[in-house]
């Protein structure tokens, strides 16, 4: 029978034997924000569009071509969240988070939706691992969090990531490059693509980051920002640099690197792999000082970071990282007749009780068949139990790698010490 439909392009299933490896990467993701303070935040899938609208910016790819967004039955237009910084921004506010003690620091792992072509490493529905700091406007903070990120990679065992950092700058000193781009630019409006053509006048800077060939070849050439940054700007991003080197965390300074979002100032930064292919950015970020008072607040100095789960994925398995191996069965229990069933169902729940993973018969199958299973999911023992074993009260568990054999009572309380004890590291 075939099903009533398949899952919407751009999506994917993550089936059980997968979940365990993301699971690993969002709590080794956590644990090392929780080492530099910071904690788990939780926000709403969907948001109010005007807030995407406003801190991404009207005139992005993601808020033009790339958001889900529709009319809710109260004809308010609401959007799936296509990044996770304005959310996050939006509940620091609306929950007066920022008026208590400052840098406020949250992490986040969140599903996001962009329309997007799917290609491998990009999909319509996607995921983060993201961390955003309030209040802290020195650059030292712009260096420790990319220090965390580092950190996370570390962790993870993930080699030959290449750090790219660049300044965009402050409103003040951006203006005069947007002039020195559109000049630029503007002899060569023609070989533009269309897209860029028309971001010539409302944002220059986002040429540099189209992919077109043509538009990169153009762009080759293009005046630096960091031929025109402000005093205060330079000095900020020299010092960045400064902790960067103290630290000892190897990067480059792209002067092409401007984002994809309106809202980044100053410090912008990606983490980028060679090994799986164009979308090889794993992890991108910057400051975005501004971002805050666009959404009612007051001014208030911000940097974080977003790296995408599905990317850490590919380039883990692609590097063969270690994964830890999910949890073993203990021990398997067969059963033969109702009442055996019964009992073998009771000491599951006792040594699951105790914390061991254990697994009886709930398919009726022979005992040859059971035992097949039982080797299936890697049972480590196996006890059968039937007549004989009920009346007597005890049976034999058989340790499935070599037959190694011992008489138990059927009684959770010898059982979980018999685990125990087998479980246990050698001294």
């Amino acid at each position: 029978m075939a099903i009533i439909t398949n899952a919407p392009r751009g999506t994917q299933d993550i089936l059980p034997e997968q979940s365990g490896k993301w699971q690993y990467i969002e709590k080794t993701a956590l644990d090392t924000a929780g080492k530099f303070g910071f904690h788990e935040i939780r926000v709403p899938t969907f948001e109010h569009t005007e807030l995407f609208c406003r801190s991404v910016g009207d005139g992005t790819d993601v808020v033009q071509k790339e958001m889900y967004t529709f009319c809710d039955k109260g004809n308010r237009s609401i959007t799936l969240r296509p990044e996770g910084t304005a959310g996050v921004m939006r509940a620091m506010l609306q929950n007066s988070l920022l008026a208590g003690p400052l840098p406020v620091k949250a992490s986040y792992v969140v599903n996001c939706f962009r329309y997007e072509k799917p290609q491998t490493g990009r999909l319509r529905e996607f995921h983060q691992f993201g961390v955003e700091m309030a209040g802290a406007a020195a650059p030292v903070a712009d260096a420790q969090v990319i220090a965390l990120a580092k950190a996370i990679f570390d962790r993870l065992g993930i080699r030959d990531l290449a750090l790219e950092l660049n300044s965009i700058g402050c409103p003040e000193c951006r203006s005069k490059y947007h002039q020195a781009l559109k000049a630029y630019f503007a002899g060569h409006q023609e070989a533009l693509c269309e897209t860029c053509q028309s971001r010539l006048e409302t944002n220059p800077m986002r040429i540099l980051d189209c992919k077109s060939p043509v538009c990169q070849k153009i762009a080759a050439e293009a005046p630096k920002i960091t031929d025109y940054l402000c005093e205060a700007c330079a000095a900020h991003f020299r010092e960045v640099q400064e902790h960067l080197e103290m630290m000892g965390i190897a990067f480059t300074v792209n002067p092409s690197i401007v984002r994809g979002l309106d809202y980044y100032t100053r410090t912008v930064f990606e983490f980028v792999s060679s090994g799986i292919g164009a979308q090889g950015t794993v992890c991108g970020g910057g400051r975005y000082d501004g971002l805050i008072e666009t959404l009612g607040g007051q001014p208030t100095p911000s940097i974080g970071f977003a790296m995408g789960l599905e990317r850490l994925l590919l380039v883990m398995e692609q590097q063969d990282c270690n994964f830890p191996s999910g949890e073993t069965c203990a021990v398997y229990f067969g059963s033969m007749g109702s009442e055996a069933s019964k009992k073998a169902a009771w000491l599951c729940k006792g040594l699951r009780e105790a914390g061991f993973y254990a697994e009886c018969d709930l398919m009726g199958r022979s005992v040859k068949a059971q035992m097949k299973y039982a080797d299936k999911l890697g049972a480590k023992y196996s006890c059968i139990i039937g007549e004989k074993e009920m009346q007597e009260g005890k049976a034999i568990i058989k340790r499935m790698e070599d037959g190694e054999t011992a008489e138990l009572p059927l009684e959770c309380g010898p059982l979980v010490e018999f685990l125990s004890a087998a479980f246990s590291p050698n001294p």
